[in-house]
């Protein structure tokens, strides 16, 4: 699981690792329709940030990230993520997985 630092009441450090990513992917495909638009939009925006620079909140796609934090980082008014190229390139290639059924979903208003 990904390793929080508490540096003050302000400030988190997240540090995550392949193993987070596969964790993401598959929460995300236990539950489809809760993560759908993190889905598409983690797939659809994330080549914008050359895949390893992928800012979370920058389009509202972190439910799916918070949920496997177990925290919320806008509690904080600064958090920073250290993570590998590999979580990135993980976490892409699972979303490209699952996006077109989350395309079904999030049509289908589920």
């Amino acid at each position: 699981m990904a390793n929080i630092q508490v540096i003050d009441e302000r400030t988190i450090k997240i540090q995550t690792s392949l193993e987070d990513a596969t964790a993401m992917v598959s929460a995300a495909a236990r539950n489809i329709p809760t993560y759908a638009s993190d889905i598409v939009t983690i797939y659809e925006k994330m080549p914008e940030f050359d895949y390893t620079y992928f800012c979370f909140y920058a389009y509202d796609s972190a439910a799916l990230f918070e949920h496997m934090l177990g925290i919320d980082p806008k509690a904080y008014t600064s958090f920073s993520l250290d993570a590998p190229d590999s979580f990135f390139y993980a976490l892409y290639g699972g979303m490209s997985g699952l996006y077109e059924e989350a395309k079904r979903s999030l049509a289908a208003g589920t």
